[in-house]
């Protein structure tokens, strides 16, 4: 069993005019894909996605944003929590606003919320996390995430937000980002 401890509860959460602040990522990672049979390899990039929990189609890492921390921070929690991996934060992919059918409450009683989206470079897939139990993680070619993707939201955060970025040259970040 996980020593992690999935937070729960909504009296840390952060507000603003409306709506449920929310962090999320998309974590991904790069797999060498063998090009005819001989020594040369290229790099594919590959996504993680996790099952909703709530009905069909998959999903990226997210979860409210709270008081006691960065906006950074509450997106690698949400990824350690929901996929079980560790990585870093190397770009922000833009705000993406949705209404949420199920999340509606005293502060946000339309259920309006805005995500906040990151690239998550991923080192560590862990052995045991929090929503192990109700999570299942998969590793996904873009085009294949954008097919299985559950929420219009988030299909557009991998088209317009990270497909964008790693079409304009995200290898350049990663590699700044390391020192």
């Amino acid at each position: 069993m996980s020593d992690l401890v999935a937070r729960t509860g909504r009296h840390q959460q952060r507000y603003e005019e409306g709506y449920r602040l929310i962090a999320g990522c998309i974590p991904f990672r790069f797999r060498d894909m063998d090009q005819n049979g001989d020594d040369t390899s290229e790099k594919i990039v590959e996504v993680l996605m996790i099952n909703s929990t709530s009905g069909p189609g998959l999903l990226f890492p997210k979860g409210g944003w709270e008081n006691d921390e960065t906006v950074k921070e509450a997106a690698v929690r949400e990824a350690i929590e929901e996929a079980g991996v560790r990585g870093d934060i190397v770009h922000f992919l833009g705000y993406y606003p949705f209404k949420s059918k199920t999340l509606q409450d005293e502060f946000s009683p339309e259920g309006l919320c805005r995500a906040a989206m990151f690239a998550l470079f991923v080192k560590e897939e862990l052995d045991c996390w929090p929503e192990q139990s109700r999570r299942k993680r998969s590793w996904l070619t873009i085009p294949e995430a954008i097919e299985c993707c559950r929420h219009p939201w988030m299909r557009k955060a991998l088209e317009e937000g990270f497909s964008k970025w790693h079409e304009d040259g995200m290898v350049s970040t990663i590699n700044n980002n390391d020192d």
